[in-house]
């Protein structure tokens, strides 16, 4: 029975006369905390592997995190989707267990094991309990030096794995993302693949054991690795571990193949677009590409900041326009992934399908103006930086996301002091340098289009903007006319 108070007059009354002045709004907070990043330590164990330590006392947990060259780019010279398989497949036979016992002892250590590869690199971690690091390490051992890949387990995940390739050319945004990167790259360059890792349903159908085995041996190996240790250790305590479970680990006789080369890809002499057929579709998917400086350019910053201006936050200048201003889209949004080789930027805008054609027209005038018309304001620039410093004290409160910073830190080969100068550096911009490194950037005139819908309703209409060359694609990518 559900039962009603009465109304109380006195607290009413005492409402009515409350004196509490809100003129004012709420409090305004007049100071940020610093960014915290824990000093790091580096040393080696017997056999040579690097290992980077980084004490965080405090709760007793810790995340040890091998780090490997060698990612999606392993794949050249194999097929595609091998590293990604590869390293799903770790914990799914390991030593004398099968991928049950595995799950079974992680839980009982109070562990998680985690693998997998990304464009350019590829990773194994424990998170552990500090208490129970001897045998959480011993686990880690098992999974990255004794996978046994079970033809089972093989045919389990690759039938998982074939499954989601079919989800991912399904959606306008994933389709758009697998077909992309070969025509902004070239065919041959390491970079010129689904940028999901996950390959095609092909070169997953032939993968076979031996293959994995191969990718394993090639890569996964001391002498092509980094240990990255965060937590609640210290050398003292946790270099005795590492090289009782690694220490003793020597890389097989064939050679480690070298570092992937990742050349510089030509750039696009002209705007060139690529329709895929979704009959029938309620929305179009645009998605825009080109080629920037890699990671190590030296106004990588300035060039992130400029990218938040033109679509990166929620207030940018593409999502206020056709998201807020005229409803044509859910959100866009573009983006800037960390790579070694040419960064690819990336614009993203699913829109009505009726508004196809003035939407493209929208971004490529938001990125001429960005450069001429309408440049990046100091105001814009103050806006991200100020976000930017102040999200740094926020951003290192997990060790796995000290780990990851770790292992940026690595991968590009930062100073060690690089996270606690970055402060520093986010606020020494300028709004010149910030206009500068989008001038020296964008390119308006030299664009890649895919863009993916019902081409009984779009292709006309963008045939007729005649904005260059203008072709469909399957969803493998190949030419349809």
């Amino acid at each position: 029975m559900i039962t009603r108070s009465k109304c109380c007059p006195a607290a009413f009354a005492a409402a009515a006369t409350d004196v509490v002045d809100r003129k004012p709004g709420p409090p305004v907070t007049s100071g940020f905390p610093d960014t915290v990043f824990p000093e790091l330590k580096r040393t080696q164990l017997s056999n040579g592997i690097p290992v980077i330590i980084a004490t965080r006392p405090g709760v007793p947990v810790a995340r040890v995190s091998l780090m490997f060259d060698g990612g999606f780019v392993g794949d050249q010279g194999r097929k595609p989707g091998t590293a990604s398989f590869a390293m799903s497949l770790l914990d799914e036979g390991a030593g004398k267990l099968d991928s049950l016992a595995i799950a079974d002892r992680a839980e009982r250590l109070g562990a998680q094991i985690a693998s997998a590869a990304s464009l350019d690199t590829a990773f194994a971690a424990v998170s552990m309990m500090t208490d129970q690091a001897d045998p959480s390490l011993a686990l880690l051992a098992d999974v990255v030096r004794r996978p046994t890949f079970p033809e089972h387990e093989i045919e389990r995940v690759r039938k998982e794995w074939i499954a989601g390739i079919a989800r991912e050319k399904m959606s306008p945004d994933a389709l758009a993302l697998r077909v992309l990167p070969p025509l902004l790259y070239g065919a041959a360059h390491p970079y010129a693949i689904p940028f999901s890792g996950s390959g095609t349903e092909a070169s997953v159908s032939a993968l076979t054991r031996d293959d994995l085995i191969a990718y394993q041996r090639d890569y996964l190996r001391p002498d092509n690795a980094t240990i990255i240790v965060t937590g609640a250790v210290t050398p003292a305590t946790i270099l005795p571990l590492l090289e009782r479970h690694f220490g003793d680990w020597q890389p097989p006789a064939r050679a480690r193949p070298p570092r992937a080369a990742i050349a510089a890809a030509a750039s696009s002499s002209g705007t060139r677009v690529y329709l895929l057929d979704r009959p029938g579709a309620p929305q179009t998917s645009i998605l825009a590409g080109q080629l920037m400086p890699s990671s190590f350019a030296p106004d990588r910053i300035e060039l992130n900041t400029a990218n938040d201006v033109l679509g990166g936050t929620f207030t940018s200048r593409i999502n206020m326009n056709l998201r807020e201003d005229k409803h044509w889209s859910y959100g866009a949004r573009s983006s800037l992934a960390e790579t070694r080789g040419q960064r690819p930027w990336l614009l993203s805008a699913p829109v009505q399908t009726d508004k196809t054609v003035e939407s493209i027209l929208e971004i490529k005038r938001e990125l001429a103006d960005l450069l001429t018309a309408k440049p990046i304001t100091p105001e814009e620039v103050e806006k991200i930086r100020t976000r930017d410093v102040r999200a740094l004290s926020g951003q290192y409160e997990t060790n796995a996301a000290v780990s990851g910073a770790i292992g940026d830190i690595v991968r590009f080969g930062r100073t060690d002091d690089y996270v606690s100068t970055l402060r520093a550096r986010l606020q020494s911009q300028t709004d010149a340098g910030v206009r500068q490194a989008a001038a020296q950037a964008f390119q308006p005139g030299s664009l890649t289009w895919v863009i993916v819908g019902d081409l009984s309703k779009i292709e006309a209409p963008i045939r007729q903007l005649g904005l260059g060359i203008v072709q469909v694609l399957d969803a493998d990518g190949n030419v349809l006319r």
